[in-house]
């Protein structure tokens, strides 16, 4: 896939806007600030394919992006505190209604700062990922903040707190080293491959 080539899409507000899925999607979630649009910004190659914001809560729609078959969808993220409860309520919606709607989600990344715990938001998003059997990888971002001895205890910590962390694919990212931008490529491949196998064998049949 050539990177260089994703193209800004469509964003949407509320969920009833959305148009009806017709190919693969791969997903981005995470709590507020945790570095979605610079994660995007770093696979594609771009500085400012997707915003990239210090005020946690900016993103407040979900956003589209394109490359060839393929749509990239941004998930407003979770758990910011400091906006009014009927915003939150219209973020949950349009979350939960993405998540749980027939749509073709082949992959969600789920992005955890790895220098904290997980919050109750993410243990929640893990969970609701597990029994809806929606396939997820952990993407550990600004992972370059810490130190060897410091990433090893923080790796305990998630193995202790995140349900069936040794059965997860987790990666850990840099925005600054680079660090996990080639895997996380590699797997955006195999996952838009697998996708196109699959639907060329249905076709057949």
């Amino acid at each position: 896939m050539n990177y260089n080539k994703a193209e800004f899409h469509a964003c949407y507000g509320q969920f009833s806007q959305i148009p009806e899925s017709v190919t693969t999607e791969i997903v981005f979630a995470g709590r507020s600030n945790v570095g979605k649009s610079t994660l995007i910004n770093k696979i594609f190659n771009r500085k400012s394919l997707a915003r990239v914001s210090s005020v946690p809560g900016k993103t407040a729609t979900i956003n589209f992006y394109k490359l060839e078959d393929v749509f990239f969808v941004d998930l407003p993220g979770y758990g910011y505190a400091k906006v009014a409860k009927s915003e939150k309520r219209r973020w949950a919606d349009l979350i939960e209604g993405y998540l749980n709607a027939d749509r073709n989600i082949e992959l969600v990344f789920l992005l955890i700062d790895m220098r904290h715990a997980p919050s109750e938001d993410d243990i929640h998003m893990i969970n609701f990922l597990i029994d809806a059997e929606l396939p997820f990888v952990i993407i550990l971002t600004k992972a370059d903040k810490l130190n060897k001895t410091n990433r090893a205890k923080m790796m305990s910590e998630f193995a202790e707190t995140i349900p069936y962390f040794d059965d997860i694919h987790v990666i850990p990212f840099s925005s600054q080293t680079f660090e996990g931008v080639e895997e996380v490529r590699r797997i955006i491949e195999e996952t838009a491959e697998e996708a196109r196998s699959y639907s060329a064998d249905e076709e057949i049949d």
